[in-house]
């Protein structure tokens, strides 16, 4: 359990493609297919690719449902313990500002983010074994 690199940009590069690379492992496509998936949904949605309205909706559309943390510590529960609290399953966690994968326990990301407050998080229904 814990951060474990990851960063399927083809060029290595971290520039703001965040939720690109976390619906990248989340749906075990390559970060290009995500990247022209989101691009042409936004295009159709006349919004940008990586707004919550166009990642949301794309994700909605591959059988993924949303549910908010509840709020009993807005300010102090991390992505490390949403870990701690859900060993195993496959999640993405949404903070004000980041995107991330969780699998069972561990939080896939290019940095280390785990000191983040996620919001709420995403899940394949079905594929829950462990839910807050």
């Amino acid at each position: 359990m814990g951060f474990i690199y990851f960063n399927p940009n083809p060029q290595q590069k971290v520039v703001g493609d965040c939720t690109i690379r976390a619906i990248s492992l989340l749906t075990e496509q390559d970060w290009e297919q995500v990247y022209i998936s989101l691009t042409l949904l936004g295009f159709e949605e006349c919004d940008m690719p990586s707004s919550n309205a166009v990642w949301s909706k794309y994700l909605i559309n591959l059988g993924y449902e949303r549910k908010i943390i509840p709020n009993t510590c807005p300010f102090c529960y991390t992505i490390k313990d949403f870990c701690e609290d859900n060993p195993y399953g496959k999640f993405l966690l949404a903070t004000g500002s980041h995107v991330v994968t969780v699998i069972d326990g561990s939080y896939f990301d290019a940095w280390d983010s785990g000191d983040q407050v996620p919001i709420y998080y995403w899940f394949k229904k079905g594929g829950l074994k462990n839910e807050l």
